[in-house]
């Protein structure tokens, strides 16, 4: 009874795909990558080698649809299978590459490092809300040559779950392949048992990098699961209409498919994106827009028709602030996605166009989603009859509170949040000193970091780990990495 929300009809899904498919081929894509290029030449596309520029009759767009699998898993750290990628399956993981970090204690945006990423995973991970990590600020303490790698380190180290990540050059994708396949019996079992998804993203409008192209092709070839993060700003980057936006990104997905496909059919991939509105008025992004939320949604509702896991980004804000508006940002974002079965739902924590990520967020976000889980799941018969046997012995009375029934069933029943969420009287509120939300889940991370125990691996696993970091972040001209404490207290 899991209610789902679409917002097209079936024929305008496939006007969308009937556009898409003439985008492929005219004005085509533009794909910068040499190899890539040759790949779809030798799979049947038109390509014009000057202008770079690849034509893809549909028929070469369906083949390779018949090639991608219609569900995956992602395992934990440690080999357990944790998030299920296809159909209607909701999760969420925090979002990914903000550059600062909202100091909760003066309310200042400041650049990320070490410690700020080790204290959102460490909140991400006693959280049971999101069942992924992100690499989700990008750290200012080391070069940025090991950047994306360096991110990837932390999370294993202080994380058990899967991980939502990505590489942003050609030279870390096969070193941060590497470090996964540590925590596996090699490439082959990392393979088989995969324990993250790299996003993958176009340029708009349908532009193919080289480095994204290679990036699929790497991906593909390592059967390591790859996350298409199609990016159309409407008015800018795209067609200004909602519409003509989940076209392009339909194009660009269905080109990036193609290309992983032809570079090995049957591995993994996700139909997943970060689109945008542009505000005119003041040159920005907003990510927690409705209409930004109407695209994705739509855009997900394409890849369900095909059969095709997906992911988006909803639940974040463009407050700067933990205040009312990225309550509201985020709350909405978050149901709209749960209701639409997106499979992987990145954004939670994060603030200012995605730029800033906050702990504090991350715990208040984790009740939204509570709440988003608890309405998916639906309505359901608990009891033989839906009502008439608790109303034996009642009487007339407002009795149901003595039933056992009742204290058995109120926890199934109800999401139950922390005390982030104010549920007390006003007396109670204000005998605690009338703590805001903000302040509410400043405390709640607080408790949360006091109980988290670091999941642990082998101490060989983790050697291999350090000295491969450390041995590239000495290539990049670090002398020692940043100091890491893995056992507080």
């Amino acid at each position: 009874m899991q209610p789902i929300l679409e917002l097209l009809s079936a024929d305008m899904v496939g006007r969308i795909l009937d556009e898409a498919f003439l985008l492929l081929l005219r004005p085509g894509i533009k794909v910068l990558s040499p190899e890539a290029r040759d790949l779809l030449r030798a799979g049947g596309a038109t390509v014009d080698a000057q202008r770079e520029v690849v034509s893809i009759p549909e028929a070469m767009v369906w083949r390779a649809l018949e090639g991608v699998p219609r569900e995956f898993w992602l395992y934990t750290r440690d080999g357990t299978p944790a998030v299920h990628y296809g159909g209607n399956s909701v999760q969420f993981d925090p979002g990914s590459s903000g550059v600062n970090v909202l100091d909760a204690e003066t309310g200042v945006h400041r650049p990320a490092v070490t410690p700020d990423l080790i204290r959102i995973l460490q909140v991400a991970e006693t959280l049971p809300a999101y069942e992924a990590q992100s690499t989700a600020v990008v750290c200012h303490d080391v070069p940025q040559a090991i950047g994306d790698l360096y991110r990837l380190y932390l999370v294993l180290l202080f994380s058990n779950k899967p991980i939502v990540t990505g590489a942003f050059s050609v030279a870390t994708t096969q070193p941060m392949f590497d470090m996964l396949a540590i925590y596996r019996e090699g490439a082959e079992d990392l393979a088989r048992r995969p324990l993250a998804v790299f996003d993958v993203c176009p340029t708009p409008p349908l532009i193919w990098s080289q480095f994204a192209s290679q990036n699929l092709i790497d991906l593909a070839r390592a059967r390591v699961p790859a996350q298409l993060v199609s990016m159309p700003l409407a008015g800018v980057g795209a067609p200004v209409t909602l519409l003509g936006s989940v076209v392009q990104h339909a194009a660009e997905s269905l080109g990036g498919i193609v290309l992983h496909q032809l570079a090995s059919r049957g591995a993994p991939i996700v139909w997943g994106g970060a689109p945008a509105i542009f505000d005119m008025r003041h040159g920005t992004t907003p990510m927690g827009a409705i209409e930004t939320a109407m695209i994705d949604l739509a855009y997900a509702q394409v890849a369900k028709s095909l059969g095709l896991p997906t992911h988006t980004y909803l639940g974040a804000s463009d407050a700067k602030l933990i205040d009312a508006q990225a309550g509201m940002e985020s709350g909405i974002t978050t149901v709209l996605g749960a209701l639409a079965g997106i499979n992987m739902i990145s954004g939670a924590g994060m603030l200012d166009f995605l730029a800033c990520q906050s702990a504090e967020k991350l715990v208040l976000d984790a009740e939204a989603i509570g709440m988003a889980k608890r309405l998916v799941a639906g309505l359901q018969a608990q009891t033989p009859t839906l009502a008439q046997e608790f109303f034996d012995g009642i009487e007339f009375t407002s009795d149901f509170l003595k039933q056992k029934q009742t204290r058995r069933l109120f926890p199934v029943e109800q999401f139950l949040p922390s005390p982030v969420v104010d549920r007390n009287t006003a007396r109670a509120w204000q005998d605690a000193g009338c703590p805001d939300a903000l302040a509410r889940a400043r405390s709640r991370a607080d408790d949360l970091l006091a109980g988290y125990r670091r999941p642990r691996a082998s101490e060989n696993q983790e050697a291999d780990l350090h000295a491969f970091v450390a041995h590239l972040a000495a290539e990049a001209g670090m002398s020692t990495l940043p100091r890491v404490d893995l056992d507080p207290g």
